[in-house]
């Protein structure tokens, strides 16, 4: 009799082990089943400059083993005051990001004033199942602080200047024209009077 119990007893120790083991993985098979959103934000451009566009490009990553749904990017770094807006948009949706898929955007933007300016990080927000009903929030990568150049700096040392080799060759132009014009004048009447010469010369032996 006491085998029994004793047996009983180990085989309800194993089914509760069993049915924990079981809840457990399926709260693991449910966690798992979500989506994970990446985010980067990049600025494209090699020199910043006063006045000059600006392009910033926005990745999105979904890293989970479901879809993101309403996937929304706000941008709040680039105030009014500082820059204006001159293509893309700065708060942007998406409706859907499937799992292991990826979206870009592209924001253009052209600085106001020169000088550093700290890049801050995107917000993002989705709903990482078809069940949430709270949306997970996140922020991109921080490109970090840069140096927006002033725009006449920038012009002194990349622009072609050409207006300026305008100028230049217009100012050496007498300086260079007059020399010129008196050796020539001088070589004209040298070789007028050779070719007299010569013509004389000429005559004389006929």
């Amino acid at each position: 009799m006491k085998h029994m119990l004793v047996f009983a007893g180990l085989l309800a120790v194993v089914a509760v082990s069993q049915a924990d083991v079981t809840a457990e993985d399926q709260f693991k098979v449910e966690e798992d089943s979500i989506a994970r959103v990446l985010a980067q934000k990049l600025i494209q451009n090699k020199y910043l400059v006063e006045g000059q566009d600006v392009v910033v490009r926005y990745s999105l990553f979904n890293v989970g083993s479901a879809a993101a749904l309403n996937v929304r990017v706000q941008e709040a770094g680039f105030g009014a005051g500082d820059f204006d807006i001159v293509a893309g948009k700065a708060d942007f949706t998406l409706d859907r990001l499937a799992p292991g898929a990826n979206a870009s955007h592209t924001l253009v933007v052209r600085p106001l004033k020169y000088g550093y300016y700290n890049f801050t990080a995107a917000t993002v927000s989705y709903l990482d199942s078809e069940t949430a009903s709270e949306p997970t929030v996140g922020f991109t990568s921080e490109p970090g602080e840069g140096g927006i150049v002033a725009f006449r700096d920038y012009n002194k040392k990349f622009s072609s200047h050409l207006l300026d080799w305008l100028v230049f060759a217009v100012m050496t132009l007498p300086s260079l024209g007059i020399p010129f014009a008196l050796w020539y004048s001088s070589k004209s009447k040298y070789d007028a009077v050779i070719a007299e010469k010569r013509a004389d010369a000429g005559k004389k032996r006929e």
